[in-house]
């Protein structure tokens, strides 16, 4: 049975499937544009080379100025339409490699090399961008709103914080949205992942699980009790017993999934909050739309055990990069399926996460657009 209040949806392990109406009563725009996107890893950005990067289905170039800042402009000459990132990096602008026109990190062409004058409607679009917690974050909305405020903290990521972590950048031919509800229900971890996170189909499918839902937020918990560690526990932490207690926390932010997730020996109190000892993992889900039917995917697996050992980040890095491909081909079989034949979906007990939140991304998609939308879900 499912119930749902105002700020806090509870399901119990008893919620039956129902059919999901796919009607809508008017078309919504495609992305929620308002919001903080991951553009890159840090790393990614260079002050000698130019990057091209789709996203929300806009093109976008991506650089370093001389002093390291991160800049991001409309990829497309205002002269031309040749993309920037076909050009060159000079020290803090950005030149076509067309008729060499230059661009300042406003988006403002600064020269034009056969006149003299430039005139003012010679410019492109700048996007904000904010590196924070080794991330380059970009905001593809109205700039005005964009509050770096507004960019969920990862702390997980820097030097000081007791994790070690290892990053990684797929693009997968899917709708951002499916990759949303395969991260929200991981009751499919027993069948897709048996090799690494898995384990027992059984355990995941009869997980105690709490979902609530807050301003911005749908949070999934799931607890699995006196329960046998998946491949990827034991392999990390030998001195995990035959019997654990497993937790899964699931974090929806739009464009960002966290999740924490581990297991210590069975009895040692984890639900209480003592998990020293034990296998922990933190999971970074940038969830970034290129196209209607394609995104990417930028994700960091931090673990708190054996910090300073570079065998075991690589183990725990290889087992989660082999997990990620495993959805990979999910999200994409589910992909090729949905682009020859419209969906036909029922919802399951397992969905109610995901439900909540696609519910919320039509709530935000109606409020950019200014319409009321009846939600169908």
């Amino acid at each position: 049975m499912t119930a749902i209040a105002t700020s806090i949806v509870v399901c119990s392990r008893t919620a039956s499937p129902r059919t999901r109406a796919t009607t809508r009563v008017k078309e919504l725009p495609m992305f929620i544009r308002n919001n903080w996107y991951v553009a890159a890893w840090p790393h990614e950005l260079t002050n000698d080379k130019p990057l091209a990067r789709t996203l929300l289905g806009e093109p976008v170039v991506l650089y370093r100025q001389a002093d390291g800042r991160a800049v991001a402009l409309e990829d497309r000459c205002c002269h031309r339409s040749l993309p920037l990132s076909n050009g060159q990096l000079l020290a803090d602008r950005i030149q076509c490699g067309y008729h060499g026109l230059e661009y300042d990190c406003s988006g403002k062409c600064v020269k034009i090399p056969d006149q003299p004058l430039v005139p003012p409607a010679a410019r492109v679009r700048s996007y904000p961008i904010v590196e924070r917690d080794q991330v380059v974050w970009i905001w593809m909305g109205e700039a005005e709103q964009a509050a770096p405020e507004k960019i969920v903290p990862y702390p997980w990521h820097n030097p000081d914080s007791g994790w070690a972590h290892r990053k990684q950048r797929y693009t997968i031919a899917c709708n951002w949205e499916l990759m949303n509800d395969n991260l929200m229900d991981l009751s499919h971890l027993g069948y897709v992942h048996k090799r690494t996170i898995g384990g027992n189909p059984e355990i995941h499918v009869n997980a105690d699980m709490k979902v609530t839902r807050g301003e911005g937020t749908v949070k999934a918990v799931r607890w699995m009790l006196d329960s046998t560690p998946p491949p990827t526990y034991t392999k990390a932490v030998p001195t995990l017993g035959e019997r654990v207690d497993r937790w899964q926390e699931i974090e929806f932010f739009t464009g960002l999934i966290r999740i924490y997730t581990g297991a210590v020996n069975v009895g040692q109190g984890a639900q209480q909050g003592n998990r020293d000892g034990g296998f922990g993992l933190r999971i970074f889900d940038g969830i970034t739309p290129e196209t209607e039917t394609t995104m990417h995917y930028f994700w960091s697996a931090a673990h708190c055990f054996d910090i300073d050992n570079p065998a075991t980040a690589d183990l725990v890095y290889d087992q989660i990069d082999t997990t990620f491909q495993e959805d990979r081909q999910i999200l994409e079989w589910q992909q090729s399926r949905m682009n020859a034949d419209a969906p036909r979906w029922i919802d399951i007990r397992g969905d109610v996460a995901g439900i909540q939140v696609r519910r919320m991304i039509r709530e935000r998609l109606a409020a950019e657009a200014g319409e009321r939308q009846v939600l169908a879900v």
